[in-house]
């Protein structure tokens, strides 16, 4: 028997890393994300669709997008309207700066805690950091099951749900009970594109600090008027954390140096399969240091 569940998608607002330049990385260590053009994080994406496909199987069911990161991230929250979601809470503050994956999970989790979900989902991981972590962190940090490497997630019954995992060599079908934090891998199915009718309900939703930022009052009276028009802000005060263990303060991790590393192609040998042309070839990759 189906019933509606209260989801939460984490995600990211990340710097297309497709395009990094000299000016990427403060001097602190940080990335510099003004350089850098913002997007969705992709596997956040498949996060989002799997949600979305399990609020159109259980009626009654709300998504939120929850995300950390300056105020310009609440456009992440607005694609998900134009998706499909409900709503979305914006973590911002400026003691939130600088947090690796443990200071990331850590407020995340404080947040989830307010929230009261039944279902976590969140992409694999973020192309800025490549870690994979802040899914099973949180979990960790809420004491829930986890699921990873998830591809599908197939029903999801009473109190119980089935997620199919791709593995290196094959897949799995694993239940587990509810609440669980799932991560979802890219070879999850695309996200839907938006929705026009959404598109147009929800193009002016705003934080209030973009309503402060407007020179009219027209958008602060349309929001007021039209209450889903509203996107939270959440601070560290009202997630009730320990200060220490948020942004910087909280983050034992320190980035030393980010480079792009461009592939250029060289010169191609054909070979045939001879046990001459195989030797010649083991012998160069050793005297070049590519393998030994």
């Amino acid at each position: 028997m189906t019933k509606p569940l209260k989801i939460v998608v984490l995600a990211k607002q990340v710097p297309d890393t497709r395009n990094v330049g000299k000016d990427a990385m403060k001097a602190d260590g940080t990335v510099n994300r003004a350089a850098l053009p913002a997007i969705f994080n992709p596997e956040d994406l498949n996060a989002l669709e799997q949600s979305l496909r399990l609020k159109d199987k259980n009626p009654g069911s709300t998504i939120h997008i929850l995300t950390m990161g300056p105020g310009r991230a609440a456009e992440i929250i607005r694609e998900g309207l134009f998706r499909g979601t409900n709503g979305g809470i914006l973590l911002t503050d400026r003691k939130f700066a600088g947090a690796d994956t443990l200071a990331t999970s850590y407020a995340l989790s404080c947040a989830v805690r307010k929230l009261d979900p039944d279902i976590i989902i969140a992409g694999r991981q973020a192309i800025d950091g490549d870690t994979a972590q802040v899914g099973p962190q949180v979990a960790e940090k809420l004491d829930w099951p986890q699921v990873t490497y998830a591809e599908e997630i197939l029903e999801c019954t009473g109190d119980k749900i089935t997620v199919k995992r791709r593995l290196e060599h094959g897949v799995e079908v694993v239940t587990c009970a509810l609440p669980i934090v799932i991560t979802v891998n890219t070879s999850a199915p695309e996200c839907r594109p938006r929705n026009a009718k959404f598109l147009m309900k929800y193009k002016h939703a705003k934080t209030m600090s973009e309503l402060q930022e407007q020179d009219t009052d027209y958008y602060a009276n349309l929001v007021n008027d039209r209450c889903y028009l509203r996107i939270a802000e959440w601070g560290v005060t009202d997630i009730e954390g320990e200060e220490n263990q948020f942004g910087l303060k909280g983050s034992p991790t320190k980035v030393k140096k980010i480079e792009n590393v461009v592939f250029h192609a060289k010169e191609a040998k054909r070979l045939q399969a001879t046990d001459s042309d195989i030797e010649s070839l083991m012998k160069e990759l050793i005297e070049n240091h590519t393998i030994g």
